[in-house]
């Protein structure tokens, strides 16, 4: 394979022409694979699996994607085990998105890893370019029309509230909402406790129902 210097580029988080990428690197795989699932039916499950697995350059045993799913590449994210995405999440992959375990997207949740030069020359008339990579670790979940910006890292056990900016790295068990996104609560043993109390009850009606059979 002939050697690629503005994909390797591209990689590496500098600056790259996107119109010199040689063909056999080129995002359109990714996004016919992209396409075919948007193209599937609901319910065959079994063939949105697969096609995810193609889409996608790692995948744990345990994931879902609804449709529509956008990419650019598809190639550069890896999803670990029991990950979830509701429709029309964005994968913009320029650069390696990394997703840990237990992780879950909400509807219209976009991961960016694309950038542009602030200076309008270098911008526009050399049309140069830049990718930073997106790393969300283990039992994250990122609320509805979330957006995680260019070289962003969301620690383990966090929640994005919905309509979040996500522009800087979130510290593990945060709460963190706004544009741009701040974190405004830790979680810990009080919200263990609390939600524990909440799934007594949920177990405690269910076996009440159950008994009225």
């Amino acid at each position: 394979m002939e050697k690629d210097f503005e994909y390797q580029q591209m990689l590496a988080g500098e600056l790259y022409l996107a119109g010199g990428i040689l063909p056999e690197h080129k995002s359109v795989h990714g996004k016919k694979i992209a396409q075919q699932i948007n193209q599937t039916p609901i319910a065959d499950k079994a063939k949105l699996k697969a096609l995810v697995k193609q889409l996608f350059g790692k995948t744990g045993k345990n994931y879902y994607v609804t449709p529509p799913v956008y990419v650019d590449y598809g190639r550069h994210v890896s999803i670990g085990e029991n990950f979830y995405a509701n429709m029309d999440c964005i994968f913009l992959d320029v650069n390696r998105i990394t997703i840990g375990n237990n992780v879950m997207l909400g509807p219209r949740v976009g991961l960016y890893t694309a950038g542009h030069p602030l200076d309008s020359q270098i911008r526009n008339e050399d049309q140069l370019e830049f990718g930073l990579p997106i790393v969300i670790e283990d039992n994250v979940w990122l609320g509805a029309n979330a957006i995680v910006l260019p070289g962003v890292t969301i620690g383990k056990n966090s929640v994005i509230g919905s309509g979040a900016v996500v522009t800087k790295d979130i510290p593990a068990d945060s709460v963190a909402v706004g544009n741009p996104a701040k974190v405004i609560k830790t979680l810990g043993e009080a919200e263990r406790k609390y939600w524990q109390t909440q799934k007594d009850k949920y177990l405690a009606a269910k076996e009440k129902f159950n008994s009225l059979d």
